[in-house]
């Protein structure tokens, strides 16, 4: 069973003469555990792609199934509950709560959720795998932007989603940096067992993942999987930035 597919997915803005087709006709398969890129040039469709798959828009015509589930046919109160149990996102922006201390903001999709308590000690096992964990009570300006989408990352993964959505997510890092948090999302990856699709520019850090996804003018016109093994990814890698 795959744990996404989309099937005939367009999405078009705008009318009459001002319509852009930001998605033609996209069907993909993904199964549950793949590490998956999305590259190609600015306003190919790769963001419009992670927005729809992750219900944060919803497709002008064609499918989305999630888990088995059509999110266009759930309700908005309906969607907002699957989404945040069973998708996480992380932003180039890191989009952190600037009032909130890392671990509160780490916490926070969970208190959302009335149906879920906060698992305090997977929370801290998370911060520590990710190296953050005495940075739990800094606030997010105290944090350097390595430190901040480590954050975002454990954010993300609290609720152990089955799909993780990373848009650009080492667009604001060093190389070195670069590095450590693409070698952490495959660690992630492999250990939960999640399903990562990730857009970048980058083709270098493409090469990390199982498969590599190229869009162009809203349409995918390649797909191929990385001739780089995995370890490569947890070694560290030598790819450019």
């Amino acid at each position: 069973m795959h744990i996404l597919e989309l099937r005939h997915v367009e999405k078009i803005y705008g009318e009459k003469e001002n319509q852009v087709k930001a998605l033609r006709d996209v069907s993909l398969k993904v199964s549950p555990g793949e590490f998956i890129a999305i590259v190609g040039t600015s306003g190919s469709g790769k963001s419009t792609l992670l927005n729809l798959i992750g219900g944060l828009d919803v497709p002008t015509s064609g499918t989305i199934w999630v888990k088995g589930k059509e999110i266009g046919s759930l309700k908005r109160k309906s969607l907002t509950i699957f989404r945040r149990r069973n998708i996480g996102f992380v932003f180039q922006n890191y989009s952190l709560m600037p009032v909130l201390n890392v671990y509160d903001n780490v916490a926070l999709p969970v208190t959302f959720d009335s149906g879920n308590h906060v698992n305090h000690g997977y929370i801290e096992e998370l911060l520590k795998e990710l190296g953050i964990w005495n940075k739990r009570k800094k606030y997010p300006q105290e944090l350097s932007g390595g430190q901040q989408q480590r954050a975002a990352i454990a954010r993300a993964l609290v609720n152990k989603p089955a799909i993780l959505l990373a848009d650009e997510p080492t667009g604001n890092l060093d190389s070195v940096t670069t590095v450590e948090v693409m070698g952490l999302l495959k660690t992630s990856c492999k250990k939960y067992n999640q399903t990562i699709l990730m857009v970048t520019h980058n083709e270098g850090i493409a090469q990390i993942c199982d498969r590599i996804i190229h869009i162009e003018d809203g349409r995918i016109v390649k797909e191929n999987h990385s001739e780089r093994k995995s370890s490569d990814a947890e070694e560290g890698g030598d790819f450019k930035c």
